[in-house]
């Protein structure tokens, strides 16, 4: 079993976790499915027993043609040699149809790949997810303002997905053994754009903005932004102290102060 470094290849080679992660989706029999770096196809094995069609995006030109060949007999399976980076997964679906997504997230681009992932939830192409990623990166998923992991990428999974940490795995469930230990979770994606009154596109760069600075206050880090001293006094909601910082803050007054200022393009 050959393995490129630079592709962040890290195989699952544990069974039982294979089946718990092709479980962790429930009935999928009517789904689209849509693997991200499906490897030498363990779980795609188990996932085109269960779903109506299974899409794998494989990066490696040699993986990708070793699947070709392994599920030639297989017509609802089609694999794409292609970065998930750059598929436009809304291209691979049926007009209104929203897919279910999993895969082993290289850990080099894990963050590029969730935020994707959360702007297709957004649209409603996705509707469940069930990802590994490395433990850290989970728990800053699913860590809750106060908390030292909560930072951007927190809120931004938060205000998409309703986020559910699965199990968690050993090195020694895949080979080559990672540095670290790995976390499987089960998104349900849920946008909540709409509850609070905040466009989508405008939404995420306010955050972008709000979180830019980590050491930095909101105050600090907005007027960083362009957004003058006057019109953040003028918008500053009651319930967020003068001094907060991003991290401590939850969704709602965020939006809030959001929806109050006057410029909403950063």
């Amino acid at each position: 079993m050959t393995r490129k470094p630079k592709l962040g290849q890290n195989f699952l080679v544990d069974d039982s976790a294979c089946v718990a992660i092709a479980d962790a989706f429930g009935d999928a029999s009517a789904r689209t499915v849509i693997e991200i770096g499906p490897g030498h196809g363990a779980i795609t094995a188990l996932l085109a027993a269960r779903c109506r069609r299974l899409i794998a995006i494989e990066i490696d030109p040699t993986l990708a043609a070793e699947l070709r060949f392994r599920f030639r007999a297989a017509p609802q399976v089609e694999i794409h040699q292609s970065d998930i980076l750059e598929v436009d997964l809304a291209t691979l679906l049926a007009p209104g149809e929203t897919a279910y997504i999993v895969g082993n997230l290289p850990y080099y681009i894990t963050a590029p790949i969730l935020l994707r992932l959360f702007s297709a939830g957004s649209r409603a192409l996705l509707a469940r997810a069930v990802l590994m990623v490395q433990r850290e990166v989970a728990d800053r998923l699913a860590a809750s303002p106060g908390c030292r992991d909560y930072g951007l990428l927190s809120a931004t999974a938060q205000m998409n997905a309703r986020v559910e940490t699965l199990f968690t795995l050993p090195p020694a469930a895949f080979s080559p053994p990672p540095e670290v230990f790995s976390t499987v979770l089960r998104l349900e994606f849920a946008p909540r754009f709409a509850e609070l009154g905040v466009d989508p596109v405008g939404f995420d760069a306010f955050l972008r903005a709000c979180f830019a600075q980590k050491r930095k206050t909101l105050a600090n880090n907005l007027r960083a932004a362009d957004h003058s001293a006057e019109a953040l006094r003028a918008a500053w909601p009651t319930e967020i102290p003068r001094l907060a910082r991003a991290e401590s803050l939850a969704l709602e007054p965020l939006a809030a102060l959001y929806r109050a200022l006057p410029i909403r393009a950063l």
